[in-house]
């Protein structure tokens, strides 16, 4: 007995390898598709901005040029200060965020205040002052320990009694006052960043000094 072949019984199979080509056919296209046209494509490119002027991305609040600035105010002023300028005893002097208090409505990193005024003081006034690095207190005291159990040498500057204290501690405070008008949405600030020098044994403020402005916009931006 002979049987006849289905006329569709091929068809199948040809079917099937047609929609594979065209399945792989539609991957392909769609792999060039990423490659050309990658993430952000219609984006902006990165550019490099002078931190001592306004970037593009800019809002009422303490931007980078506002710490160089004041930081640069502070050293200069804080140098013009007989008890610092001319000393020769050299105070020993802490330069950090500890007593630095941020009662802004801005997020702001307090770290990037201090230690930029601390650099600057570091290669300008190395001849009027010490500077003690108390926030790496518990690094020194590891040292010391392990020198005098005899588990290392002594290094090159010998022993100390004690680590240094210090005479004078810089502390201070950022503040704002913040408006809005609900007719234009127009948004203004009052920044007020103020600095503090405190003798360590009188409680004596030897030096202050203050960085202060005003800025409206009518969008501000995230400051993170």
């Amino acid at each position: 007995m002979e049987f006849e072949a289905s006329p569709t019984s091929g068809s199948v199979p040809r079917a099937l390898r047609a929609v594979k080509t065209l399945t792989g056919a539609a991957l392909a296209s769609l792999l060039v598709a990423c490659v050309s046209n990658p993430p952000n494509a219609a984006g902006v490119a990165s550019v490099d901005v002078d931190p001592s002027r306004k970037g593009p991305v800019s809002g009422v609040g303490v931007e980078g040029q506002d710490i160089v600035a004041m930081t640069d105010q502070m050293m200069r002023d804080m140098l013009q200060e007989p008890v610092f300028s001319n000393n020769p005893k050299r105070p020993r002097v802490i330069i950090d965020a500890a007593y630095f208090a941020n009662e802004s409505t801005q997020a702001i990193n307090k770290n990037m205040i201090t230690q930029r005024l601390l650099v600057n003081l570091n290669r300008a006034a190395k001849s009027k002052m010490l500077f003690i690095n108390r926030q790496n207190a518990a690094m020194v005291e590891q040292e010391r320990e392990l020198k005098r159990t005899g588990t290392v040498g002594t290094g090159t500057t010998g022993l100390t009694k004690a680590p240094e204290g210090a005479d004078y501690r810089l502390s201070g405070k950022i503040t704002s006052l913040d408006s809005r008008s609900p007719k234009t949405g127009l948004i203004q600030r009052y920044s007020q960043i103020s600095f503090e020098m405190t003798d360590l044994e009188s409680g004596e403020l030897v030096w202050t000094g203050i960085y202060e402005f005003t800025r409206a916009a009518a969008d501000d931006v995230v400051y993170r």
